[in-house]
């Protein structure tokens, strides 16, 4: 089972988490942008602050819950600097992160009709860039997402911190027997 969140609340189901993890693999990513707090509050206003995610981090996978990071969306001339993605991946191994992985943006057009305009607003300097990048297609080149897959490669091994995919390979194995009864899907009518 894998959860994905921006929020920090998911700490509080780490007893019933721990619980699913017994029988199944479970696994926890919290989303992250940035490190930076101030930039966090303009790309993400009403998510937790970067440092109160990589808490939940770390405290999940001190309860005996998996958790790691995903850097996403990582975009192009705001948080993608090599230096500010090293400092994310030094926060996730210092949290505990049993993994990180970053994806970059994609715009369909559907949300660069709200995206645009808040890049107009917040960072008019890439506003012309943006549009020019995501004009006839939603997706970046190829090549930025095998270089941004590289720089992640390299800082995960820099600093000691698994490939998201690899998670796999540790997974807990369900125990051959499970007790206790599966509840049904709908309430049967007593009637």
């Amino acid at each position: 089972m894998g959860i994905v969140t921006k929020s920090n609340l998911v700490v509080r189901d780490a007893t019933l988490l721990r619980e699913i993890g017994q029988h199944n693999q479970v696994f926890v990513n919290l989303t992250i942008t940035t490190v930076n707090t101030d930039l966090a509050r303009i790309l993400e206003p009403r998510a937790p602050r970067p440092d109160l995610r990589l808490e939940a981090v770390r405290q999940l996978n001190l309860a005996g819950v998996s958790a790691g990071i995903i850097c996403a969306p990582v975009l192009p001339g705001i948080t993608d600097a090599p230096r500010d993605l090293e400092a994310l991946v030094v926060a996730a191994a210092q949290a505990g992160a049993k993994s990180i992985h970053a994806n970059p943006l994609f715009l369909k057009p559907c949300s660069a009709s709200i995206f645009l305009p808040f890049l107009e607003k917040e960072f008019p300097h890439l506003a012309a860039s943006y549009r020019e990048r995501f004009e006839q297609r939603a997706f970046l080149p190829p090549a930025y997402g095998k270089r941004l897959s590289q720089l992640m490669a390299r800082l995960r091994v820099k600093h000691g911190i698994r490939n998201a995919y690899e998670r796999y390979a540790w997974r807990v194995q369900p125990s051959a027997s499970v007790e206790g009864e599966q509840l049904g899907l709908f309430a049967t009518d007593p009637a």
